[in-house]
């Protein structure tokens, strides 16, 4: 028996009986692999009930009509768009309510949804579908010769969901967050409609969805500044004993005009595994970073890129040499690789392949994720780095701190970041067993415990609360109104995104279905 049925039955609450039929243009499934792939995300850490229903839609009007349905509703149910469903705590699910399959567009849609054009005034630029991703867009603009000039670390996630957080890597320094480097976007709203949002066109709402967290709109296009690519990557790794210098240098380095293109730090610690560093490094020198980690047991990891291309490959050298003078990092501890521009922003991919082969990929991950203000980072590192970090047995994933430059932030967005001109991204990427990623778990209230005893005001990044009071605090008053404004004017309902408990429905309850089959294969649902 077919387990998908059509959407079209539940848009006329099947007033007259219709027979299941695969020539309508959209679909939704109940089935229990459907929902239960749609109760999941890569965190793996919260386990809410799983949605009645999941969206594979065929068009941007598939998407709308089920939103504008559910909001026309004396009690809505809620909707997450899913993309790659890699959120860590639960904000592409839906309790009860629909998931709306975003890759599903790409897979159904005519034609490309990743279109690369040229403006006579601002210049080229990608209009790409929500549910594309990164790694597609960048070999679909590298047709043209052009590429995006921000990127996340990991480009198997789709457009929609790094806009929905902020989009940050290395690049994030200089070029800012990918939030900041979008010229319009197309969204759907709480209400079903369709809206078409720039810096000057309904710039509300393309304010508070960049960074929004999936609370306002579903992003089904996104208008992406374009430049010309360069060709290469020189990528090279300096490491340090002392976090003063480490610390200090990259701030150096973030400061210099026309310097590196990327710039980000990690920590190797004696509690992790080999396999944490060793690809980063060449084999001929393992031994001796090795006995590096043993000697001080942490020791601090300099990344830096500088692109080049045909027209500058003969002064790239020069210039790298010039950027490096002053630093004070350990003599004989520099690493110099020269690779493509796709191998460098594609490089979290070798280490996914291997970890799935081994099994290691689909397992808990509990992550943290925190902007720290410069002011407290020494803080930090005693605090965390050289105390917490150091008393579980083993700590399994990259361990990333790097620093940014709040002007190239917009604050208009909805994302939250430190009032301070430099704050550091801090990323303790955990990856456990199904049995022991509690113990993670625990490390992070103690570290955020820690942090807020110590007066750190931090904030946290792709990670959720639990009480709307914490979401408060989140905000701040200022950012917490505008948040709540916006809210009620684009989804009024608390429609979209309910995973992470932003806003609890009060007097909007959710819509329980009750799903049968009755003899002559007809879907009936009942509120």
């Amino acid at each position: 028996m077919d387990k998908r049925c059509s959407i079209s039955t539940f848009v006329i609450i099947l007033s007259v009986l219709r027979p299941w039929s695969d020539v309508l243009p959209y679909e939704l499934r109940v089935d229990p692999d459907a929902t239960g792939i749609a109760s999941t995300d890569f965190g793996k850490i919260v386990h809410p009930p799983k949605p009645a229903a999941v969206l594979y839609p065929s068009s941007v009007k598939d998407i709308a009509t089920l939103v504008k349905f559910s909001y026309n509703l004396s009690s809505p149910f809620s909707i997450a768009a899913r993309g790659r469903g890699h959120s860590l705590r639960g904000q592409a699910m839906a309790p009860h309510g629909v998931v709306v399959e975003m890759t599903s567009l790409n897979n159904r849609s005519h034609g490309s949804r990743i279109m690369v054009s040229e403006n006579p005034i601002s210049g080229w630029y990608a209009d790409v579908g929500g549910e594309q991703l990164w790694i597609d867009v960048l070999q679909a603009t590298l047709k043209h010769g052009l590429a995006p000039v921000s990127w996340t670390d990991y480009l198997y996630l789709t457009v929609g969901g790094t806009l929905s957080n902020a989009g940050i890597s290395g690049e994030t320094f200089h070029r800012g967050p990918q939030i900041s480097n979008v010229l319009e976007m197309d969204v759907i709203t709480g209400k079903g409609e369709v809206v078409t949002c720039s810096k000057d066109t309904n710039s509300q709402l393309f304010f508070a969805v960049l960074g929004g967290l999936g609370q306002f709109g579903i992003i089904t296009r996104a208008r992406i500044p374009l430049e010309p690519a360069p060709k290469r990557a020189k990528w090279i790794q300096l490491l340090y004993d002392d976090f003063s210098a480490f610390s200090r240098d990259q701030e150096h380095l973030i400061s210099i005009n026309n310097g590196l293109d990327y710039l980000e730090g990690s920590i190797l610690m004696q509690n992790s595994p080999s396999s944490n560093w060793r690809s980063s490094f060449p084999l001929i020198d393992y031994p001796r970073i090795s006995s590096l980690i043993s000697k001080y047991g942490i020791i601090y990891c300099i990344e830096a890129v500088k692109y080049y291309d045909e027209f500058t490959s003969h002064t790239v050298d020069e210039e790298i040499q010039e950027l490096l003078k002053g630093l004070n990092f350990l003599p004989g501890f520099i690493f110099t690789k020269n690779v493509s521009l796709v191998e460098f922003l594609n490089r979290v991919r070798s280490g996914e392949l291997a970890l799935r082969a081994q099994g290691r990929w689909d397992v808990p991950h509990p992550w943290l994720n925190l902007f720290v203000p410069k002011s407290r980072i020494s803080d930090f590192n005693i605090g965390v780095f050289r105390n917490i970090l150091t008393k579980l047995n083993q700590t399994i994933g990259p361990l990333l701190v790097y620093p940014m430059n709040q002007n190239k932030w917009d604050d208009r967005t909805s994302a939250v970041i430190p009032d301070e001109d430099i704050f550091y991204a801090v990323g303790l990427l955990h990856s456990s067993g199904t049995d022991d990623w509690e113990a993670f778990e625990n490390q992070n209230k103690e570290i955020l415990q820690f942090c807020y005893k110590a007066g750190i005001k931090i904030k946290l990044y792709l990670h959720g609360y639990k009480t709307n009071e914490e979401w408060m605090n989140h905000f701040g008053p200022t950012k917490w109104k505008i948040f709540k404004e916006m809210k009620a004017r684009f989804d009024p309902k608390l429609i979209l995104s309910p995973g992470l408990l932003v806003f609890v429905p009060g007097s909007v309850t959710r819509m329980t279905w009750r799903v049968s089959l009755c003899s002559r294969q007809n879907l009936v649902w009942t509120q």
